[in-house]
Order: C-alpha cells, then sequence, then structure tokens
C-alpha cells in the first residue's frame, strides 16, 4: 500500500444531523461514547496498511482539526500522515467552497500527484463498517481496472436512497442509477441474485448492487477525468460518464455497513453496539477502532443497574440510576435515582469544580438526581435539572421542544451545552418520572 493515498472527504452541511452538526462537522460527531465518525475511514485505513491520508474538511471543522491532530500521529521513519487540507482561497481555484466530492478532490490534485502515488482510495467520513482496502487494491490490480467502486449487495426497496448498478459476468460496471424510485429504473439496474451467489455472497433475496461510496481510483485515471470535466459529484455525474469511456469495476463486500445520514440510523447504529451480539462489535481481536487517548479515570458505579450499556470512562453514576440499553459518554455525571433508556448521553468535554457552578447561575453540569432520560440523545456538556424529563410526549415525528431541545426522527435531541432547569417538561412536577 506504499503507492495509494487516501482522501476522506469531511461532508457538507450535514443538515440532516441536526442539530448535532449545529457546532462540528458530521465527521467529528461523537461515537459509542468515546469515538468519533472520523475514527472508522481513519483505522480502515491504518488496518490495511494505508497510512497516507488527506481529510478534506469545509463546514464546522475546528474540533474535527483538533481531533485528527491528537490523535493520529506517526513516527518520523514510516512516511505515514493524516494531512487535513481545509477549504481555501488559491489562485488556481478562485474562491468557492466545495461545490461536491468531485469538486472537493479537484481543488487538492495538486497533492494526490506526488511521487510514488500511484492510485487514489476516496472514502465517507460518516460511515460505520470494516474493510480492508488491501482487497480492494487487489481486486482493482487483477481485473485490470481504472476504476473499482465497494458495493453491497441491497433488496430492491432499498434502493431509492442509494446509486444502484448492473455490471457483467465479470464484475464490470454497465449501467448505474443515482437513488432510482421508479419501476423501470430499477428493472435497468437489477442484477440475477445467482450471479451473487456465484462470486461468494449469499443473495438471500438480495438482486441490486448498491454504491457503498467507497471508490479507488488508478491516479492518472483519476487526474485526467478531473482535468478534462467540471463535473461536481462521483455518485451522478462521474460515474454515469466513466462507465462508457473506462473500465469501472465492482468490489462485493457483505459486512455491515451503514451511511450516517440521519438522526434515526445515527441513533440506532450507536444503539446496536450496545447489544450483546451486535452486528457492528467494538470488541475485535485485530481490528480496534483508534481514537483519541485521554488517560481518564476509571467510571464509578455506586449501587446502580445498568444493563444492555456502553459507559465509557471517566463517568460517575450514584446510587438509585437505573441504565437501560443506552450509550453513556465520556465524563457523565449522573445523579442518585436518575431513569435512562434507549438513549444516547454523550458526556462532558471536561470536568467542573462543585464550586465553579455553585455560586453561578448554571446549575451543574450532568443530569440531576430523578432526572428520566427516553428515546433521546443528549449532546455534550449538557446541564440537565433534577426531575427534568427528556423525553418526547406528544410522539411527534418532527419538532421543536423549547430553544435548545429539536425533535427528530421521533428522537428528542438536547443540542450541545443546553441547560434545561428542574422538573423541565415533567407534568409530574415535583415527582419522578417512572418508565
Amino acid at each position: 500500500m506504499k503507492n495509494v493515498v487516501a482522501v476522506v472527504l469531511g461532508g457538507g452541511q450535514g443538515s440532516r444531523l441536526m442539530p448535532l452538526t449545529k457546532y462540528r462537522s458530521k465527521p467529528a460527531v461523537p461515537l459509542a461514547g468515546k469515538y468519533r465518525l472520523i475514527d472508522i475511514p481513519l483505522s480502515n485505513c491504518l488496518h490495511s496498511g494505508l497510512n497516507r491520508i488527506y481529510v478534506l474538511t469545509q463546514f464546522l471543522s475546528v474540533s474535527l482539526h483538533q481531533h485528527i491532530r491528537g490523535t493520529y500521529g506517526f513516527d518520523n521513519f514510516s512516511g505515514g500522515f493524516v494531512e487535513i487540507l481545509a477549504a481555501q482561497q488559491t489562485m488556481a481555484e478562485g474562491t468557492d467552497w466545495y461545490q461536491g466530492t468531485a469538486d472537493a478532490v479537484r481543488k487538492n490534485l495538486r497533492y494526490l500527484t506526488q511521487p510514488n502515488t500511484d492510485y487514489v482510495v476516496i472514502l465517507s467520513g460518516d460511515q460505520l463498517y470494516r474493510m480492508d482496502f488491501q482487497a480492494m487494491l487487489k481486486t482493482h490490480q487483477e481485473s485490470g481496472a481504472d476504476i473499482t467502486i465497494a458495493t453491497k449487495p441491497v433488496h430492491d426497496h432499498e434502493a431509492a436512497g442509494l446509486g444502484i448498478m448492473r455490471v457483467d459476468q465479470q464484475g464490470r460496471v454497465v449501467g448505474f442509477s443515482e437513488k432510482p424510485t421508479t419501476e423501470s429504473e430499477l428493472n435497468e439496474v437489477r442484477m440475477d441474485p445467482h450471479w451473487i451467489d456465484a462470486h461468494g455472497i449469499e443473495s438471500q433475496g438480495r438482486n441490486c448492487l448498491a454504491s457503498m461510496g467507497i471508490y479507488l481510483f488508478s491516479r492518472k485515471v483519476l487526474v485526467d477525468i478531473l482535468e478534462e470535466t467540471e463535473h461536481r459529484d462521483f455518485g451522478r455525474e462521474i460515474f454515469p460518464a466513466a462507465i462508457d469511456s473506462q473500465h469501472v469495476q465492482t468490489y462485493l463486500f457483505d459486512g455491515y455497513w451503514e451511511d450516517i445520514g440521519t438522526i434515526g440510523t445515527f441513533f440506532e447504529s450507536n444503539l446496536q453496539m450496545a447489544q450483546t451480539n451486535a452486528p457492528f462489535p467494538l470488541i475485535t481481536s485485530g481490528a480496534p477502532i483508534y481514537s483519541r487517548p485521554r488517560f481518564l479515570p476509571p467510571t464509578r458505579l455506586d449501587g446502580a443497574r445498568v444493563a444492555g450499556s456502553l459507559v465509557a470512562d471517566g463517568c460517575i453514576v450514584e446510587p438509585g440510576a437505573r441504565i437501560e440499553n443506552s450509550i453513556i459518554g465520556l465524563r457523565c455525571q449522573i445523579g442518585r435515582d436518575v431513569q435512562i433508556r434507549n438513549s444516547i448521553i454523550m458526556g462532558n468535554d471536561f470536568y467542573e469544580d462543585p464550586l465553579d457552578a455553585s455560586g453561578g447561575d448554571l446549575l451543574p453540569l450532568g443530569i440531576g438526581d430523578g432526572a428520566v432520560i427516553e428515546g433521546a440523545i443528549v449532546d455534550k456538556n449538557c446541564r440537565i435539572g433534577a426531575r427534568a424529563l427528556i423525553k418526547n410526549l406528544e410522539n411527534v415525528d418532527q419538532g421543536q421542544l423549547g430553544a435548545h431541545c429539536t425533535i427528530r426522527d421521533g428522537l428528542l435531541v438536547v443540542e450541545k451545552g443546553a441547560c434545561l432547569p428542574p422538573g423541565w417538561n415533567n407534568p409530574a412536577g415535583d415527582q419522578a418520572h417512572v418508565m
């Protein structure tokens, strides 16, 4: 992999993940209590022996930059790096923001044309999966491809939100449809499930091949395409045009893969990791997720009941607390008799001296005694008053609940740094709400 460079796309505005992306970019969103989304593609690169990595950033990228600088360092002899390429004004490309995935790569081509670079892997910064890019490179080289796209078999009813490809007997792409919705569009790209079975993957009724947003280019082909066209997006423009002029190959993959594009998928993917037989296990023998070393103390549990949950480092959970099917992030301070169910608590970026809060108007950092949190996401550094009820009581799908709480996909999301007073949203007043 010494002649391969990776480019990780930092994502756009992330509007579908609001309010989690109100103060940070999508790849910087916390994951599973102690990681960030960007750690997934970067860990996949390192486990694949790929250690020359560029991360393209644009929106709200300060926390992402801080995380990368504090996490990914290499010795002077490996030649490895994780380099941040922020959107910038230049004499050649002008002052525009990145206008799409292909445009972002085009504006940074000078970094991809360095000596000893023959292949470029292009990755998304907001997907959850484990993949060996060496195997993908092997497929690319053995097939003589110019471009290789990682694909996953899906059912046709899942195709509407994905780029779907039709391939020939050798796996070469001969048809491509971006998010097909009509029956005629699907008919043009449907595959025979027997072809999938014959290539070592059980089709199980799946008859479409979906692009995973993971691309491998021969460098010269990538440069030629981007310099000779003004296409802005790989999925909608580059690949449909390249099928006729280039050898575009598929790399079949059937492991866990999830595009973290909405609050709903983010919520479900996180909670699945707390299950006994998690589809994306965090504990593995050979492919851990790398993240920032924080040197936090162990979590202290005192008379609490915890079931089916992940609890990160540095937390304090007081007597009587009950936590079920939830993610508890770094440095969480959880008071007495707090009840947390089916929820994600992202934790805190710092510890607070009790004297700092006692003399002012702010509530203490953390979750106050007797508070109840159910079916919710509580972002970092929140102050939840005693007996507050963090729950979507009206069961609405979308909406706003006060100045700092948003309902998305039926989930109540408390935005970063919010302060909710004692008894907030609790019709029982001073009485704790029992689940």
